[in-house]
């Protein structure tokens, strides 16, 4: 039986003592809600589905997500470490202050629907946020849930996330380049003072790597003789192989035989020295700004290459799993978000279909 007294500042307090379970106490404003709580607790324990929830109501979210950044996000990949920091800002600012227990199915839709909507930004100016920035959010809040109750034993019933509609993923991008837009942006990049930018471009533009992989890439991981580049470390944590054209093969060769390569990095693609002594990866932001406006190119992102180089591929007659093997693409769904076929390009083959 649960005991129920009155607190010296005139609340009443409800302590169970029940065999197997540990000690739970609440304090509530009516000895009526007291003995309401007591009896739904006893009920839950005989059940076998009792759940301590008063770490849940303590702990805030801003408090979780910055143990979550603290122990979980160091455990993953330089880039997932640095997103999942960007991520959780917006979290913070509109959830912070909410107990875990607190954080119901609604306010989460309703976070969600403020954030596509628009959120203010520094100006004050509402910002849209894309369904795939919400949805990122969402994933980070939802794993933060889920390694509270799983591994912190935060006592709560459910992941709230999981109660409600994530937007849909957005339309893949479907910026092409045309032969007269390539060959522009390849005179602005060659242009550069620094030859590595325009090894790497090319190198995007004719194998479909991701930045992160190309950045990252050891003189070991590239063999010119049999034309293939070992990726270790990737976006979907599967190693691939990826075979190069003569031109990427050619741009590696000049960048392996850079007459500057410093001796104490083996790193492909190089950067300055930090203050800590250390090169990390070549870092070129501003010289792709100007390069594409040199080359007058508008609402194209570095990425854009990968998507230009897959369906290339796909249109020199590979078939799927082929491309699919060479863009590290794990469903043959993503696979056609980043891919684009030109009109033009197949009426050739419709013709060779109708004689």
């Amino acid at each position: 039986m649960a005991t129920i007294v009155k607190t010296p500042s005139g609340t009443w307090k409800a302590v169970i003592r029940k065999t197997g379970w540990p000690t739970a106490s609440k304090t509530f404003r009516t000895k009526r809600d007291a003995e309401d709580w007591a009896r739904r607790t006893e009920d839950d324990m005989v059940r076998g589905v009792y759940i301590q929830r008063a770490p849940g109501e303590r702990m805030t979210v801003e408090a979780a997500l910055k143990r979550y950044l603290r122990e979980v996000t160091p455990t993953k990949r330089e880039s997932t470490r640095v997103s999942e920091h960007k991520k959780a800002q917006p979290l913070l600012r509109h959830l912070g202050k909410y107990s875990l227990a607190a954080l119901s199915a609604d306010i989460v839709a309703q976070y969600r629907d403020m954030r596509l909507a628009g959120d203010p930004g520094e100006n004050g100016k509402l910002i849209p946020r894309s369904n795939n920035t919400v949805r990122l959010e969402l994933a980070l809040l939802s794993h933060l849930f889920t390694v509270a109750i799983k591994e912190w034993g935060i006592g709560l019933p459910f992941n709230p996330v999981s109660q409600i509609r994530r937007p849909p993923p957005g339309a893949g991008r479907n910026r092409r380049l045309t032969p007269i837009e390539t060959k522009r942006l390849l005179v602005a990049v060659d242009a550069y003072s620094n030859p590595m930018f325009s090894w790497i471009v090319r190198i995007a533009l004719e194998t479909g790597m991701r930045l992160s992989e190309i950045g990252g890439l050891r003189l070991s991981q590239v063999d010119l003789q049999k034309r293939v580049v070992r990726l270790d470390i990737t976006k979907n944590s599967s190693p691939r192989t990826v075979p190069l054209t003569k031109a990427a093969t050619a741009a590696f060769q000049a960048a392996i035989d850079n007459p500057i390569r410093p001796p104490e990095t083996d790193l492909v693609f190089f950067g300055e020295p930090g203050r800590d002594g250390m090169r990390r990866p070549y870092l070129f932001d501003k010289a792709w700004t100007d390069a594409k406006k040199a080359a007058g190119l508008t609402d194209f992102r570095f990425h854009d290459l990968r998507h230009e180089a897959v369906s290339r591929l796909v249109e020199a007659g590979l078939s799927d799993q082929e491309v699919a093997a060479i863009s590290g693409h794990r469903s043959m769904q993503m696979l056609k978000r980043y891919t684009h076929l030109r009109a033009e390009d197949l009426v050739g083959k419709l013709d060779k279909l109708g004689g």
